[in-house]
């Protein structure tokens, strides 16, 4: 049988929930910005990024509250990932734009005749392999 990444939890007395462990976090304060990295693992233990942005924010009656907006991010995607953080960086920090034949295209352009686009071209991914929070 295969061991599942994180803990049981007994939720009201009965039912039992996974909740992801984290493996490794990294927690970045900028200003009135808080950007939590968390790695974690899926059933299988392949780990997988969650880039976590939160801000605090003051509702109606004055109850402040977080903000949260959430990114997953697999290692198969983490070099393409790297490289368009780098670009868009590097382009607000020296005005310097990425040569066009380095830009990337959209989806329909990247995939030509991509309306019947087969299931090898995906990665296979279950999604109660995810972090519910």
């Amino acid at each position: 049988m295969e061991e599942e990444a994180g803990i049981k939890e007994v939720i009201n007395g009965s039912k039992e929930q996974i909740v992801q462990e984290e493996i490794y976090t990294k927690v970045v304060r900028a200003g009135k910005r808080t950007y939590f990295f968390d790695v974690k693992a899926t059933r299988k233990e392949d780990y997988y990024l969650t880039i976590t942005e939160s801000k605090k924010r003051l509702g109606k009656e004055g109850k402040i509250f977080y903000e949260k907006h959430k990114i997953f991010l697999y290692k198969e995607d983490f070099d393409k990932f790297a490289d368009g953080l780098m670009d868009a960086v590097g382009y607000i920090s020296n005005g310097n734009a990425p040569d066009k034949s380095e830009t990337v295209l959209s989806e329909e352009e990247a995939v030509p005749g991509n309306s019947q686009l087969s299931s090898r071209e995906f990665t296979n991914l279950d999604f109660e392999d995810l972090d519910n929070k």
